[in-house]
């Protein structure tokens, strides 16, 4: 039997940026709630209650947390939409330590 090539260097650095694609998005979206709802949480619920700015921001990460869960399949389907398909690997080729490794340094 013949031993399967391994992966171009140009089918190792897609597969890393595929996988750093969706990290990237749900990144500035889980910041970006964050920072909302830990600024309005410390805005209404924090002046009435007296709770600190750190409880507040705590409160805003506890938020940004419980949406990421449910936004995460959606920031996938975006970055398939623009364009990301899932690399063009044989099944031999994706299960390859470089494979592995270039898809798990995100």
């Amino acid at each position: 039997t013949l031993e399967p090539s391994p992966p171009t260097a140009a089918q190792i650095r897609y597969v890393l940026f595929h996988n750093a694609l969706p990290f990237v998005g749900f990144g500035f979206l889980d910041n970006a709630i964050m920072i909302a709802a830990g600024t309005q949480i410390e805005l209404s619920i924090g002046v009435t209650l007296g709770i600190s700015t750190m409880a507040a921001a705590a409160l805003g990460n506890l938020v940004s947390d419980l949406a990421g869960l449910g936004l995460a399949g959606y920031v996938e389907s975006l970055a398939s939409k623009l364009g990301m398909q899932v690399p063009d690997l044989t099944p031999k080729q994706v299960d390859m330590w470089q494979t592995r490794l270039s898809s798990h340094m995100v």
